[in-house]
């Protein structure tokens, strides 16, 4: 195992030598994602689920949407940094219930790649599907369900900030006809 730590720890200076980079972190998450979306395909195949040969485009639909919106809401939404906490740091507001955090540099690597997946809701979207999709094949009915919750909210956020740009322009007019 330490020679595994010393060739990783060379891999990683000679990868970014004057930035941080915790590839054995990368490594440790890599290893998870793979190890639950084996275990997820096991349990497909332990309870007998059919896998479809195609996916519907209305569920693809759904869940790209529904990714796009868990992913957003576990990574940048402020009601949802506790869970962030332990691997970042606040910095600030960036409007519309959500914030910016920083990636904290102390502890370990394993934890600062944790850190940068949670805070990154690109990361977390590829987590957000795999789920969503296995869920699919295990649960459908309570997957559209939780999805079509996630979608609805998602349009509602589009029309909350639609709302407040026309509020915005017709405040504009309004005070160009005052002047």
């Amino acid at each position: 195992m330490t020679g595994l730590k010393d060739r990783v720890a060379r891999l990683r200076r000679a990868y970014a030598p004057h930035e941080h980079r915790p590839l054995d972190g990368y490594l440790v998450g890599m290893g998870t994602y793979a190890t639950v979306t084996g275990a997820l395909a096991g349990l497909v195949k332990v309870t007998g689920r059919p896998v479809p040969e195609r996916v519907a485009v209305q569920d693809v639909v759904l869940v790209s949407i529904a990714t796009h919106k868990l992913s957003r809401l576990l990574a940048k939404d402020a009601i949802t940094s506790p869970i962030r906490a332990p691997f970042t740091r606040y910095d600030h507001p960036i409007g519309s219930g959500e914030v910016m955090e920083q990636v904290r540099d102390e502890g370990s690597n394993t934890r600062h790649a944790i850190g940068e997946l949670l805070s990154c809701p690109f990361c977390l979207a590829v987590w957000v599907a795999t789920g969503m999709t296995a869920g699919l094949v295990l649960a459908p009915r309570l997957t559209r369900l939780v999805a079509t919750a996630l979608t609805a909210v998602a349009a509602s956020d589009f029309l909350q900030m639609g709302y407040a740009v026309a509020q915005q322009a017709a405040e504009g007019d309004h005070d160009e006809h005052t002047d």
